[in-house]
């Protein structure tokens, strides 16, 4: 899998949906691994920090938040949050998570929210947060939906005259209609069955240039076909993948197969391994990070997964927290066979203003 690391160097307005982007480069993810291995290994605390908090005997690298006034807030001035697991679990908003952000708003820290689901545009995101009461302008929403296409644009995928074939849903749709790209498939393919009696075949267009895959709730073996012949027979063609996140949060009530099992149909069909454009895929930090100018060192990203989220804030030199309302345990943060490490962690967001609970609960 390679992992985009790159800098948009062009302002990206949401009010006009206009973008630029310039060039990326990649890195390995087996590089990523190993570095973390040797981190983990050699140092108990690379930031340096002193925490007041809780160590365990699994792992004495992984602090629980207890005093975040003291440890976590005067030392961030942006969080970056994940979505799912974070601010909401499928429809539902977390409980205590309106006030949460409205206290960190009013000690004047800036927040970003960038989720690796790509079923819905950015725009589509604006309306998610507005029907859960929660007040986000439009300009701290990222959605790797977005990242895709602008990828796609900055590799001047347009002026080729190809065209995208999308497994996905309709925000992959909606952020590519703003930049111009053709494309077809997502939705319109989800009633789609393949003839294959005796001497049939599914033709496909050899005019695609790309095949963007993102989360499908409606994946059917046509469109599995539809993709392995574009990547297969047509020359040139990039297979891009939004995420590769194992699992994800449809509904609050279980976790759902997430689009690492989209992805992972296309690769066992291909051979191919996908360009990743979500996290941990530098490309929104370097935007938020170069066209805002943001001190890398005052940023805290917070996510409930470890191989996107945390991997995310570490590899780019951010503050990292882990919250357990998502898809980590406490065991699998804790165990000896995890190797990626939070600066600290948390059972949720609203943590953030324990003490400030614990008086109101008296």
């Amino acid at each position: 899998m390679h992992i985009l690391k790159s800098a948009l160097t062009a302002a990206l307005s949401f009010g006009s949906l206009a973008r630029t982007t310039t060039a990326f480069s990649t890195v390995s993810r087996s590089s990523i691994v190993a570095s973390h291995v040797g981190r983990v290994a050699s140092s108990s605390n690379n930031s340096g920090r002193t925490f007041t908090a809780t160590t365990t005997a699994l792992n004495a690298n992984v602090l629980k938040l207890t005093e975040p006034a003291k440890d976590l807030l005067p030392g961030v001035d942006v969080f970056i949050f994940d979505c799912d697991g974070v601010i909401w679990r499928g429809d539902s908003v977390i409980p205590g998570i309106p006030q949460t952000l409205e206290k960190l708003r009013a000690l004047g820290k800036k927040m970003y929210f960038v989720t690796n689901n790509s079923t819905k545009s950015r725009a589509g995101y604006k309306k998610k947060f507005d029907s859960l009461g929660l007040n986000v302008p439009a300009e701290e929403i990222f959605s790797s939906s977005f990242a895709a296409a602008a990828y796609l644009e900055q590799s001047k995928f347009k002026e080729t005259g190809k065209k995208v074939y999308v497994v996905g849903e309709v925000g992959i749709q909606e952020e590519l209609d703003l930049i111009g790209v053709p494309h077809f498939g997502g939705p319109e393919d989800a009633n789609k069955q393949p003839d294959m009696g005796p001497g049939c075949m599914v033709e496909h267009d050899e005019d695609v240039g790309a095949v963007v895959v993102g989360f499908d709730r409606n994946i059917n073996y046509y469109k599995i076909q539809y993709a392995q012949l574009c990547i297969n027979e047509n020359p040139g063609c990039e297979f891009i993948a939004t995420n590769t996140d194992a699992v994800t949060h449809l509904t609050d009530a279980q976790e759902w197969a997430g689009n690492g099992s989209m992805v992972g149909a296309i690769k066992g069909c291909t051979g191919r391994e996908p360009t990743v454009v979500g996290k941990p895929s530098p490309l929104m930090i370097d935007y938020l990070c170069d066209k805002l100018g943001l001190d890398r060192g005052r940023i805290c990203m917070v996510g409930d997964r470890l191989d996107t989220d945390i991997l995310f804030g570490s590899d780019n030199g951010l503050k990292s927290l882990l919250v357990l309302s998502g898809v980590t345990t406490e065991e699998k943060l804790l165990s000896q066979e995890n190797v990626i490490t939070p600066d600290y962690y948390a059972d949720s967001i609203v943590d953030f203003f324990v003490d400030e609970n614990a008086k109101v609960g008296a």
